[in-house]
């Protein structure tokens, strides 16, 4: 079997539409480059598929439903009408109103027929940063909408302009691709794809499918920028009074120029003067035209009552892409407020629990006290004669009793006059 055939199969029961964010489609992942996937001939529908531009797939592996029917193998591959070439995508520069001839090369790699549904559509990214086109049956409206797909022996055109073709076990069709650019496109990249996708029944299709992408770029001058939008940040307070907290960060980081690009970014916290700074960096693989990628994380920031930042985007370019553009960075200005909860928390526990232990305290003096001054009363001794305030002794002394003693006579001197 040819190199870099994988397969892939997924219960009906498991399969999950995964929205794009940014695009608001429901995309099936589309595998750039040389792809081979694997679908299930059977009332299974298979989830899509994803993976790198270039990256390629393992050898291939059969796959088979619950019941042990037999599976159904494709590929879909850039080449000619003499069979695959080699390339991993199909990637064109075009001046505004040229066009080029190319083909895909689809394979049935299985042991039994199978239909498969042909089209094109507009490249877009998964939530995962996986190259995507929309579902079968959504109207392109950039670079898909450019593409026309040549006749086919024994082929079935629908009325969207997709090709139904049915081929038998090891047999290979080579569709003719034929990318128009319009007069009136602006510069710069407009990513598509072809895909091709199994169909069972008349009626019937499978959320199984792989394909090729279509690089293509119209000449002009370009702009390559990025910039962060929606910034989001919530703070999480840790309820150890001696840790930090956590502030999520939230942002889209979108492609405002006209070519594709991936993206590191840093986000940047900290409080009055520097204190207790903190960051959160990340990368992104791809970022289109026009559209834009989430990117969420956690930082590590001390309760510092008000931290003020920055989230930064900064682009490079993708692969071997060439841009003659300046690369442009963007960066938006981030606040959070990081109340100190559980410090304050704790500030009230110390404090009242000072204010109970000296209130103890009084209460246990003025207890004692009481006691002293029934004691007192009780052995006789006027209040009158009890020292004020606490510095009064458990015993007194009652006043008079020893006078002589206290205080010694002092001798008066008398003067006789004549």
């Amino acid at each position: 079997a040819p190199r870099g055939t994988r397969t892939r199969r997924t219960d009906h029961t498991r399969r999950t539409d995964r929205t794009h964010r940014t695009a608001g489609a429901r995309a099936v992942h589309v595998r750039a480059g040389r792809l081979l996937a694997a679908g299930v001939l059977a009332a299974l529908a298979a989830a899509g598929f994803a993976a790198p531009a270039t990256a390629l797939g393992p050898a291939p592996v059969p796959a088979t439903t619950d019941a042990g029917t037999p599976a159904v193998t494709w590929s879909v591959r850039p080449g000619t009408p003499d069979g695959p070439d080699g390339r991993l995508s199909l990637r064109h520069v075009l001046d505004p109103g040229a066009s080029v001839d190319d083909a895909v090369v689809l394979d049935n790699l299985g042991d039994r027929a199978a239909t498969f549904a042909v089209y094109a559509g507009d490249g877009t990214l998964s939530e995962g940063g996986d190259f995507d086109l929309p579902p079968g049956g959504s109207t392109p409206a950039d670079g898909g909408a450019w593409v026309t797909l040549g006749d086919v022996p024994g082929a079935e055109r629908q009325a969207d302009g997709a090709l139904r073709v049915t081929l038998d076990p090891g047999a290979r069709a080579t569709v003719p691709v034929t990318v128009t650019v319009p007069a009136d496109a602006t510069p710069g990249d407009h990513p598509a794809g072809v895909v091709a996708e199994l169909v069972t029944g008349d009626t019937v299709r499978l959320a199984a499918r792989t394909g090729v992408r279509l690089h293509l770029r119209v000449t002009g001058e370009v702009t390559a920028a990025l910039a962060p939008q929606d910034v989001e940040a919530h703070w999480e307070p840790s309820w150890n009074p001696f840790a930090p907290g956590t502030v999520h960060v939230r942002y889209r980081v979108a492609n405002t120029g006209d070519v594709r690009l991936a993206a590191r970014t840093v986000a940047e916290l900290a409080g009055p003067g520097g204190v207790g700074a903190a960051e959160h960096r990340a990368e992104l693989r791809e970022v289109l035209p026009g559209q834009s990628a989430w990117v969420e994380g956690d930082l590590r920031v001390w309760p510092v009552v008000r931290a003020a930042g920055h989230v930064d985007t900064r682009p490079w370019v993708v692969g071997d892409d060439v841009v003659d553009a300046a690369l442009r960075t963007g960066s938006a200005s981030v606040v959070v407020w990081a109340v100190p909860w559980s410090q304050l928390a704790l500030l009230v526990v110390v404090v009242g629990g000072v204010v109970l232990v000296r209130w103890r305290r009084r209460r246990t003096a003025a207890l004692v006290q009481s006691r002293v001054d029934a004691a007192l009363a009780a052995a006789g001794v006027p209040a009158a004669a009890q020292p004020a305030g606490p510095e009064r002794s458990a015993t007194t002394t009652p006043a008079g009793a020893d006078d002589a003693e206290a205080t010694p006579a002092v001798p008066v001197a008398r003067t006789d006059t004549a």
